[in-house]
Formats: structure tokens, C-alpha cells, sequence
């Protein structure tokens, strides 16, 4: 649904979406930003539905995702804004302008709602702060083919902007619930599945262990690694050799590592 243009950077849609950059607006207001035509593609697909869209025509249709989605949204029967390239370079939330962004509410998801295929892969996310690294590992959740993420963490900004952003959108179209440790052990337990976490301090090296059963692989952020609530209660715990003066990778970089080395042995199995 069409509507006037937007020319002023002191608009009241403006304000409001450079107010929702920040956690504490968007979790009142119940929506986040989703930046870019890949992530609202993606967004599209999985059923989100959108508040409203803001367009700027100097910079979108560039490319086959952005044509698609200006096909999309010729359709919609949300409100959609067009906005001038000083507009939207206000309210992107990105440096990556692609000229096109819309506002919905985060898909609300529990343990109920978690999908699994058969003999599971599993990855289950603790403390982990920075929205880039979390989205970093749910985009490779996806490519591997990734039963299910579960974020062990009632703090984290699950649908930050940059998660969804640093995601491609894949976190709209992947199993992802956030719930307590406790939980998610209970669901573990429940479904059979085995936690490995992963820590530097583990004698077993990750190739070493066997990886083709339904597993769950536990990681936690590079500052303060997993809690003792992993390290008391998972199966078992495997570690990333290290040959340099680091004691361990980047988080999304060792989910990487893990994932396809799960991947590898089921394909060898």
C-alpha cells in the first residue's frame, strides 16, 4: 500500500525508527528492524508478517533479491514508504544500504514449537553478547543443515537488527527458541539427545569423538566460556587444538569448525 513520500529526517516515522535501534524501544514497542532484501525475503518465506516497509527507489532493484522483493511488496497491504537516499542512510541500521527495510513483530517461539528431524543436530548457544557472532552462527546452522538452535540466555537480544542482519534472514527460517539451561537439558534428556560441550580445557579432541548421533554441540562466549551448568551436565566435553598463543577461536568460527565436523562424519557414515 503506497504511501507519501518521506523527505525529512525530522519526520515522526524517522524519529521512531532511529528510536528502535536501541534494545529497550523495540522490546516495548514488541518488533525489530529487518534490514535488507535477502533478510525480508527470507522473513516473507517463514510467514513474518510485516508493520510496514520504507523503500528508497535510488538504491533498491540492483540486484535479483532486491527486484524480487520490490515485486513482494507491490502486493502488500501494509504501509510502504518511500524515502530519499539522505532518509535512509537516518534510519538503516547497517552500512550496508540496500534500500530497503521493514518493521514486524519477532516471531515468539518455544521448546513446544522445536521441529526435529531424525537422529538430530543440535546447537545450543550460552551468553553469547555480540549480535554478529550469534548471527554468524545461525548462518552456518543453515547451511549445514542444523536440526535447531536453542540461545540459552533470557538477556540476549535474540532478533537484534544485526543478528538478522549478520543471519541473512536465516534465523527467521531455522528452529531457533530461547529458553533457560535448565530447559533446554530437560528437552535434551527428553529427546535423547546428547550435550558435547565445547572448552579448551577438554582432553577430547573434537575429530576424535563421534558425532553422528543425535547431538547437541554447547558453546558459550570467548570471554567467559561455558558456565559450570554445561561443564557439570554434558555428556561430554571436546576441544579446537590450538597451536599458536590463543587459547581458543572466535565462537562463530569454532561453531563452524564443530558443525562441519558433524556434518562430515554423518556424510562419511
Amino acid at each position: 500500500m503506497p504511501c507519501d513520500k518521506i523527505t525529512s529526517l525530522t519526520n515522526p516515522h524517522v524519529k521512531e525508527l532511529v528510536r528502535l535501534r536501541t534494545g529497550g524501544r523495540r522490546k516495548s514497542a514488541g518488533v525489530t528492524i529487518v534490514d535488507g532484501a535477502r533478510e525480508i525475503l527470507r522473513a516473507m518465506e517463514a510467514g513474518i508478517e510485516f508493520k510496514e516497509f520504507y523503500v528508497c527507489p535510488e538504491l533498491l532493484g540492483r540486484d535479483e533479491e532486491e527486484k524480487q522483493v520490490q515485486t513482494r511488496l507491490s502486493g502488500v497491504k501494509v504501509p510502504v514508504f518511500e524515502v530519499t537516499r539522505i532518509v535512509f542512510a537516518k534510519i538503516a541500521y547497517g552500512d550496508r544500504q540496500e534500500g530497503v527495510l521493514g518493521i514486524c513483530e519477532p516471531p515468539k517461539r518455544s521448546l513446544t514449537d522445536f521441529k526435529l528431524k531424525s537422529n538430530p543436530l543440535v546447537v545450543i548457544i550460552e551468553h553469547v553478547e555480540k549480535p554478529g557472532n550469534l548471527g554468524a552462527i545461525l548462518r552456518t546452522c543453515d547451511g549445514a543443515g542444523v536440526s535447531g538452535v536453542i540461545v540459552c540466555d533470557s538477556k540476549t537480544d535474540l532478533y537484534n537488527p544485526n543478528v538478522i542482519r549478520a543471519s541473512v534472514g536465516t534465523i527467521f527460517t531455522i528452529n531457533t527458541v530461547q529458553c533457560s539451561n535448565n530447559e533446554a537439558l530437560r528437552f535434551l534428556r527428553t529427546k535423547g539427545i546428547k550435550a558435547y560441550a565445547a572448552s579448551p580445557q577438554a582432553q577430547t579432541i573434537y575429530t576424535q569423538m563421534n558425532l553422528t548421533g543425535a547431538v547437541a554441540i554447547v558453546l558459550g562466549s570467548e570471554q567467559e566460556g561455558l558456565s559450570d551448568f554445561w561443564d557439570k551436565n554434558a555428556d561430554a566435553r571436546v576441544k579446537i587444538p590450538m597451536r599458536g598463543h590463543a587459547d581458543s577461536l572466535n565462537v562463530s568460527t569454532s561453531a563452524a569448525v564443530l558443525i562441519y565436523e558433524a556434518v562430515r562424519q554423518r556424510d562419511a557414515k
